[in-house]
């Protein structure tokens, strides 16, 4: 259970981590996540029990290049900077705390984010120093009949077609505002953000967009998919270790 809301400090933590060792963002009883560890770190500072609240929940194996997440403290802190420097050298290598900020005490993580960024990075050419990060395809791929189909994602609010089965949202809505593919150097980077995304969402709309660039579906039969609200309709979920959440957005007024 959380602090009361009333009588706490509220900070947001910015931070990247490779998520190839965790089992995702959120807390599992049998796997190491994230949040787990940065929660064990802050506990440790602060020298008392400081759940964290994070902006999503990266599936096991996908990275953050930025991450954000709200704790709460019933003392101001001071050195906020030097709270960041001592979060660094307690945890692991592979997740790095960028900054503290104080924000408002109302101010969440989650529900006051209003968009969201991931990038995901596929390569057609076989190369060993970046299996862990990119998807690696044996075949090309169409990148221009990809790019042509992603407004069809514009036009669509519900994406049940692409959500994980059997999730406790209450609504499958989200409202996509930027959708596509752009080449740096060899290597193949689909860039998609929105307010908000269902559980294993942007993997499934990869791997959809990837039987479009196959020639197995055209834009018509993206339309079907999506209209279909049914995930057996769209195409498999590409490996997490591809995918970055790259950006949270806020409120300016959020921030003290």
């Amino acid at each position: 259970m959380l602090p009361n809301y009333s009588t706490m400090y509220r900070y947001f933590i910015y931070l990247s981590y490779n998520g190839k060792n965790y089992c995702g963002w959120q807390v599992q009883p049998n796997g190491t996540s994230v949040q787990g560890c940065l929660e064990a770190a802050l506990s440790t500072l602060l020298r008392r029990e400081t759940p964290i609240v994070g902006a999503g929940r990266t599936d096991a194996g996908v990275h953050a290049r930025l991450m954000v997440a709200h704790f709460d403290s019933p003392e101001a802190i001071a050195d906020l900077g030097q709270l960041a420097y001592k979060l660094n050298r307690i945890l692991p290598r592979d997740i790095a705390v960028d900054r503290v900020v104080a924000v408002r005490a109302d101010a969440h993580a989650r529900f006051d984010a209003t968009s969201r960024t991931y990038k995901y990075y596929v390569a057609t050419r076989k190369d060993p120093f970046r299996s862990d990060f990119v998807y690696q395809l044996p075949n090309p791929l169409d990148f221009d009949a990809m790019n042509r189909a992603c407004p069809i994602l514009f036009e669509y609010i519900d994406f049940t077609s692409f959500s994980k089965l059997h999730t406790d949202v209450k609504t499958n809505n989200c409202l996509i505002k930027r959708a596509d593919w752009e080449l740096e150097d060899d290597v193949w980077v689909f860039t998609i953000s929105a307010d908000r995304f269902l559980r294993n969402m942007v993997r499934a709309i990869v791997g959809t967009l990837i039987e479009v660039g196959r020639g197995k579906l055209d834009a018509a039969g993206l339309r079907r998919v999506i209209e279909a609200k049914d995930r057996g309709r769209a195409g498999m979920s590409v490996p997490g270790h591809a995918l970055f959440l790259v950006d949270v957005t806020y409120p300016e007024e959020l921030f003290l």
